[in-house]
């Protein structure tokens, strides 16, 4: 019988959301609601505060050094088209590895036949990356490194800080993806050598859907790749203005706003921990179901709050369906928009079933999940 419902999705977009959130947007919505940098009323200079809150509390995350450095998107997609398209010329060559999201492969597939050359470099059976690799791969001719932080099929987390000492040595720009990791995970764009972070607004960081924002490093300017909107005479614009053409999203980015703070007020290695335990729980229950076959690494520590698995002999689709319909239970299957991963896992072109839980996530709602998984695989 259907039980109620469990959400294990928040790899793919997080739920419920803080309340602050719901509170911040429904008062942008109902009381605020004017248009930032547009006019000098009260209510348009509220709306501007909205935004000059939200981007501190960014940068305050991420330990940027400057919150104009930080430019709002609609989500990481869209911030990793800029920050691709902005830093790569034809004859340029970038590396990166062979189990991306499809927002940077696709981008570089396009950048490909523009004449940039593109070197991926493969993990190992876990889904890691060997630092080492990366810094053999890069030659006189690399402009960039890009890279997921956390890969969200292998879950597994990338050695960044070790990545990005190493592009810093060699005179590279370092890009990352950061849709897995920021706010579930320490970040510091200082310390990890970041020079251009991608970040998902709607996943750990609690804002809704529709927000997301890129970190662009004191010195480094990318071009943007939409124009217009704005009401200035001069066409060079500053940072953030330059990547932030047209009216901006003021209910989502307030949102997101109030779910960066909440994780500030919680603290990210309170986070992590809560997470981690559930992870853990996760691998220790999944471990002895006979025809389990998990992805990325063994242990809890090494991997973001998500485990991807199949088991012998029923398609990830179907168990997908069978955890929703029968148990109520949501998680994602498939190919998660990331088929190289899963190309690497030897999982393509089925995919796999990928359980993701949040910061709110209970371990009654993970016993549940391991039980429905346990008649599942059974039947």
């Amino acid at each position: 019988m259907k039980q109620a419902r469990i959400y294990l999705d928040n790899a793919a977009t997080s739920f419920p959301k803080p309340q602050s959130v719901y509170a911040r947007i429904d008062e942008i919505l109902r009381v605020i609601s004017g248009n930032p940098g547009r006019a000098s009323h009260r209510m348009a200079l509220e709306a501007s505060r909205v935004i000059f809150r939200a981007r501190e509390a960014a940068a305050r995350l991420i330990n940027a050094p400057d919150s104009a450095r930080i430019a709002f998107t609609k989500n990481t997609t869209e911030a990793i088209n800029i920050g691709l398209k902005g830093l790569l010329k034809p004859q340029d060559h970038i590396v990166t590895t062979s189990f991306e999201h499809n927002s940077v492969v696709k981008t570089l597939s396009h950048l490909e036949t523009l004449g940039v050359t593109v070197t991926k470099v493969r993990p190992d059976a876990f889904g890691v990356i060997n630092p080492a690799a990366v810094d053999k791969a890069v030659t006189a001719k690399t402009k960039a490194v890009c890279m997921t932080h956390a890969s969200n099929v292998f879950g597994a987390i990338e050695p960044v800080a070790e990545v990005g000492a190493i592009c810093r040595k060699r005179g590279v720009i370092f890009m990352v993806d950061g849709a897995q990791t920021l706010g579930a995970l320490p970040v510091d764009v200082e310390a990890m050598h970041i020079d251009v972070l991608a970040a998902a607004g709607h996943k750990s960081l609690f804002g809704p859907q529709g927000t997301g924002f890129i970190y662009v490093r004191q010195g480094l300017e990318l071009p943007p790749i939409i124009h217009g909107g704005t009401g200035e005479i001069d066409t060079v614009l500053e940072m953030p203005e330059r990547l932030e053409c047209g009216t901006m999203n003021t209910p989502g980015v307030g949102g997101l706003g109030a779910g960066i703070e909440f994780i500030l007020n919680q603290g990210v290695k309170e986070i992590r921990r809560h997470e981690e335990s559930i992870i853990r729980q996760l691998l220790e229950g999944l471990a002895p179901v006979k025809g389990v076959n998990i992805l990325g690494p063994a242990t809890a520590g090494e991997r973001v709050s998500l485990v991807s698995f199949n088991i012998n002999g029923i398609a990830p689709a179907e168990v997908g369906r069978r955890l929703d319909e029968d148990y109520g239970v949501m998680v994602r299957t498939g190919a998660h928009c990331a088929p190289e991963a899963h190309r690497e896992a030897l999982t393509y072109p089925d995919g796999a079933v990928r359980v993701s839980p949040g910061y709110f996530s209970t371990p009654a709602e993970i016993d549940e999940f391991l039980r429905a998984i346990r008649e599942t695989a059974k039947g």
